[in-house]
């Protein structure tokens, strides 16, 4: 996403825990801002001034991290209290919706092995929709080390058809900085793949 934006000629604003150790370009256009998710104050100023929020938060899959769902949080409140109203995160597939409506992590043949992470990408999915920011959720298959294609297909509140049950990362990154522009899936999820 941050090689992306500043192709595009944007401002960036990278903030996290590790963010010098990053293969990140250097560039006049991007500021690095090392800091804790649930640091009110960091986070706070580090989205003051912003005119959005690009959001890939990640945490291990055992349901005890609850990064996903309380670093969300966080990042809601903060970016209320500095005037901040529009937000792109990236959630889960299975906090999409099945053809008959239910939830794809409900649905039978869902692996149990992806039920925690999926129930707390849904737990920032409630809590993004529940706020009164212009945000979209998108919510990626697996997620493929590749570079762009500009080749993948998108759909509100489902997965597309077809879905392959993958998306490059380059064109995960790319959708996001064109949702950004465009805001065709404002307050909603968007299923994504290849």
């Amino acid at each position: 996403m941050v090689k992306q934006a500043l192709y595009k000629g944007l401002r960036v604003k990278a903030f996290g825990r590790n963010v010098f150790t990053e293969d990140l370009p250097k560039d006049e256009l991007l500021e690095l801002v090392q800091g804790a998710l649930f640091d009110e104050e960091q986070v706070y100023e580090a989205i003051k001034g912003c005119d959005a929020v690009l959001s890939s938060l990640g945490g291990n899959n055992t349901g005890t991290d609850l990064t996903r769902s309380l670093g969300i949080k966080n990042i809601v409140a903060q970016m209320q209290k500095a005037g901040v109203q529009r937000i792109v995160a990236v959630g889960g597939m299975g906090s999409l919706k099945a053809d008959d409506g239910t939830l794809i992590m409900n649905t039978p043949g869902y692996p149990p092995k992806f039920l925690p992470v999926g129930k707390e990408h849904f737990k920032a999915y409630e809590i993004l929709s529940a706020s009164k920011l212009e945000w979209t959720f998108v919510c990626p298959p697996d997620i493929i080390n590749a570079e762009p294609t500009g080749e993948f297909i998108t759909a509100a509140e489902y997965p597309p058809t077809p879905n392959s049950n993958r998306i490059n990362a380059g064109d995960l990154a790319l959708f996001i900085l064109n949702e950004l522009e465009k805001k065709e899936f404002v307050n909603q999820r968007v299923g994504i793949s290849n």
